[in-house]
């Protein structure tokens, strides 16, 4: 992708997805760390089940630490790998109430110690929470920006890395739910919608098809 072409993708991205926020539920950062951990090979629509039920009575890590982990895993068992995730977020509570007096550490290498917490959720939590410029790479994210052009990489972090340099600083947090939404919506994983997306003109995934064709 050259560079008109990716001034114009962030252009349309911008445009299209304006006032995208993200489309889990909560109310401090200690939900959305939560939520965020639950959303792992998970829709965000069935966290947000999941989460209503568990936040009536556990909403934060001390509450949370009164569940035992079978008694946990009952709540988020339809989130999917229920057990290493009921464990990671036993694990955080207790980090967060001995270590951080019970906040949500704001550093972000402090957030990565946490049990369950690797590179995307520490910069979703700093971004969505703590206002931070960070750029989160979900599996949206990875495809469509490696689809467009934005970036060229086989691993999320390297993908991060690259979108660093693509996306002006300021955008950085925006872009990610610009992405995040057109993944959902249009660059879908098995068939993306190439007929409706507004963005084929620059789009290196459609070009290379295009160019296949003939």
């Amino acid at each position: 992708m050259d560079e008109q072409a990716r001034i114009e993708a962030l252009k349309i991205l911008s445009e299209r997805y304006a006032g995208a926020r993200p489309a889990l539920h909560y109310n401090t950062a200690y939900e959305l760390l939560v939520a965020v951990i639950l959303s792992a090979q998970c829709t965000d629509a069935r966290v947000n089940v999941v989460t209503a039920e568990l936040f009536k009575e556990h909403n934060t890590p001390e509450s949370m630490l009164t569940l035992s982990q079978e008694e946990l895993e009952k709540y988020i068992f339809s989130c999917g790998l229920y057990r290493s995730k009921a464990a990671h977020i036993l694990s955080a509570s207790r980090d967060i109430v001995d270590k951080f007096g019970g906040r949500v550490p704001e550093s972000f290498s402090d957030l990565k110690s946490l049990a369950g917490v690797g590179q995307k959720t520490a910069n979703v939590v700093s971004s969505v929470w703590f206002d931070k410029d960070a750029i989160a790479v979900d599996t949206h994210v990875f495809r469509v920006s490696n689809r467009l052009g934005l970036a060229h990489a086989k691993d999320p972090l390297k993908t991060e890395e690259q979108l660093k340099q693509s996306i002006p600083q300021e955008d950085w947090s925006k872009a990610h739910h610009w992405l995040i939404y057109h993944g959902r919506q249009v660059c879908h994983s098995q068939k993306p919608d190439c007929a409706h997306c507004p963005l084929t003109e620059v789009c290196d995934y459609h070009k290379e098809g295009e160019t296949s064709a003939k």
